[in-house]
């Protein structure tokens, strides 16, 4: 089965864990037998799911007819040998060697031969598990981070022996999952861990020595790496057991590693840590600079060990660890001078230690981290330019725009090549522009540079415009705003059943501004080009289709084989050269937004379609006037001109109030606009 198709999975372990990999699996289609000892763990391990999904329902993320569907797709059992038809077994059981390998030893000789075996574990080596089975080639560690119903990142540890076509098949797996897998060597820890756990212990640290309070430590950590709770809430949610077994697990790497005695004691205890007091600011440096200090020594040591990349450190600590900021952004951030002075501070208190080469290189050097967030792989005549940002929903930010301009030239140039495919990693295709971009440089009054970026955007979409090769946009996931607009200057666009377009800009005080409002118009016409951006709703791929705005939906396990065949096919769908088919429902939004619908709309009178009318007045006024404006007059010009008018009021936008106020408010709710 390695290099097949995974259509039923064994999840072996009815625990928060096991239970929440199931409900992952299961909702995304595929058949899972959930095992575990006894009736009373799977009741608990189903009544999680079922609680979970609810949630889920309430929220409107699923309708109960899917929340129903999930279930009937977990099978439960308290044999192990309904595990051996599986096509991948996952073991989630507790966190001890020998129960794990006498596990897989068990597995080993009930599973069928193609059977790939993985396990969930945190700490534990992947190449000693698989030492105990016969199958070292279909062996490898899957490690899901809490709660996995929704933390999109996977490690995926490939022991020594496992082989390409396994690896082949799970990453065709977490692809449908719509996860963001990072590819970490086989050592204590693996990546998010080594990093984590040595951090959680410096904390306590901390207040062994009587250096910091843990309510200051907690204040400052949260501040400093932009996350929701610091070390010691962080371990009183998660269980005072689950840190200290952690640092047991590595201890094997030296003294520095294992539990701080202040940690032994909290764990013999079992009590929660004492949250209580008031913030000492006058520590607030000390303790910054030492959780800056041992989140570096770790990212370098990572590095040094050849571990993972740059790249899947950073993405591990923000998507698993939910860190506003990586460590080697923070490196960027603090700068030469800065880390020099943390990282002194550091090894005079842990000389044993050793400044990682990593480390001692990027200081001699005096440069910043560099990311790389866009690849170019090539099938034969196919390019495939896949932007890899999920933490960030693949969004454009400086660094990825002249990737995205270098990868592109390069495709292009390449004589051999004959369609290129921009696409995304995760569940996104591309989320549009940086918020945080926008933010900081409106902020430094800066709007000269947003209006350089965008520039240059324009000048992507037109080289794409422009290639003679068949440029095709996939989106698995979702497209919003300047990802709708880049992949709408494409030949031909192909989307899942699970795509999402969507132009939300005036929704936090802007319009779009990489060609959304000149091109859009041209494909679906102004008043529906109107609708879709003074309402900023989401379209389903089925309407979106309806629109003239995708070509094909295809099933999401089936896209990249029909992307990567579509250039054979004898005639292909192209972008705005068929007639629309608008549906009953689309001709009446079509009709409401009229020049004298969107007109009464504007003055606040929209009668007859009260719904669409709420919905646009809730967006900045501004930036409705504007769309309006730059779609009118932008359709009685060429498509040049219309984009350098579109172009030219960037500055006016970006200046206005409501812009910092919608770019401020994004996840935070709705904004309230005052209109200028």
């Amino acid at each position: 089965m390695p290099s097949g198709k995974v259509r039923k999975v064994a999840v072996i372990g009815a625990g928060i864990m096991g239970s929440g990999i199931a409900q992952r699996l299961a909702q995304n289609g595929l058949h899972v037998v959930l095992v575990d000892v006894g009736p009373d763990e799977l009741r608990l391990g189903m009544e999680r799911v079922r609680a979970l999904l609810h949630e889920a329902i309430d929220k409107g993320i699923l309708s109960e007819k899917e929340g129903a569907k999930v279930c009937s797709r977990i099978e439960l059992s308290t044999e192990l040998e309904r595990a051996a038809r599986a096509d991948l077994a996952i073991e989630a059981v507790t966190e001890d060697e020998v129960i794990k390998a006498n596990l897989f030893k068990e597995l080993d000789e009930l599973c069928g031969p193609s059977t790939i075996l993985a396990s969930n574990t945190s700490a534990l080596s992947i190449n000693e598990l698989a030492g105990h089975t016969k199958r070292k080639d279909r062996f490898l560690g899957l490690h899901f981070f809490y709660p996995p119903t929704k933390n999109r990142l996977l490690e995926i540890i490939p022991g020594k022996d496992t082989s390409r076509a396994t690896l082949d098949t799970i990453q065709g797996l977490v692809k449908a999952l719509g996860m963001a897998p990072i590819m970490v060597r086989d050592s204590p820890g693996f990546a998010v861990n080594r990093l984590f756990v040595p951090w959680l212990n410096e904390a306590t640290r901390l207040v062994e020595n009587f250096e910091a309070e843990i309510v200051t430590v907690d204040m400052v950590a949260r501040d400093a790496f932009d996350i929701g709770m610091g070390p010691f809430e962080l371990m009183n949610a998660t269980g005072i057991n689950v840190a200290y077994h952690s640092m047991r697990a590595l201890e094997q790497l030296g003294h520095f590693y294992g539990p701080s005695n202040i940690m032994k004691r909290q764990f013999r205890g079992r009590k929660p840590w004492d949250l209580k007091g008031r913030p000492n600011m006058a520590r607030s440096d000390v303790v910054r600079r030492r959780l800056y200090g041992v989140a570096i020594q770790e990212a370098c040591a990572l590095l040094d060990e050849k571990v993972a990349s740059i790249e899947d450190i950073e993405r591990g600590v923000r998507l698993g660890l939910r860190w506003g900021r990586g460590p080697f952004e923070l490196m960027n951030i603090l700068g030469v001078n800065g880390v020099q002075a943390i990282a002194k501070a550091f090894y005079d208190r842990h000389p044993y230690l050793g400044m990682p080469r990593a480390l001692k290189e990027w200081l001699a050097k005096g440069k910043p981290w560099k990311f790389n967030y866009v690849a170019l792989e090539r099938a034969g005549v196919v390019a495939r330019i896949v932007v890899n940002r999920p933490e960030a929903m693949n969004a454009i930010n400086e660094d990825v725009l002249a990737q995205l301009e270098d990868r592109f030239d390069r495709a292009d140039r390449h004589p051999k090549v004959r369609a290129i495919v921009l696409e995304g990693t995760g569940r996104a295709f591309m989320a549009g522009a940086d918020i945080g971009f926008f933010i900081d440089r409106i902020e430094r009054g800066r709007v000269d540079d947003i209006i350089a970026l965008t520039t240059r955007a324009h000048g992507l979409a037109k080289r794409i415009d422009a290639s003679r090769k068949l440029v095709i946009a996939k989106i698995d996931g979702a497209a919003m705003g300047g990802g709708v607009e880049l992949a709408l200057v494409a030949d031909v666009v192909v989307a899942s059943e699970r795509a999402r377009l969507g132009f939300p800009e005036t929704g936090i005080g802007l319009y779009p501004g990489l060609g959304g409002t000149q091109r859009l118009p041209r494909l679906v016409g102004k008043e529906l080009a109107k609708y879709l951006i003074m309402t900023g709703r989401t379209l389903d791929a089925r309407t979106a289709k309806a629109m003239g705005l995708v070509q094909y939906i295809v099933p999401s396990a089936r896209i990249d084989a029909f992307v990567l065949g579509l250039r054979k096919r004898k005639a292909i769908k192209r972008l705005g050269k068929g007639p629309m088919k608008l549906t009953a429902e689309l001709e009446a939004i079509k009709a409401a937004f009229s020049d004298k619908g969107v007109k009464r709309m504007l003055s606040g009178r929209g009668a007859g379609m009260d719904e669409l009318a709420k919905e646009v007045s809730s967006k900045a006024p501004v930036a409705l006037r504007l769309a309006n404006r730059l779609i009118d007059e932008g359709v009685k010009k060429s498509l040049d001109e219309g984009l350098e008018l579109e172009l030219a009021h960037l500055g006016e936008i970006f200046s206005t109030k409501d812009a910092l106020t919608g770019l401020r408010s994004v996840g935070k709710g709705r904004p309230a606009f005052e209109g200028r």
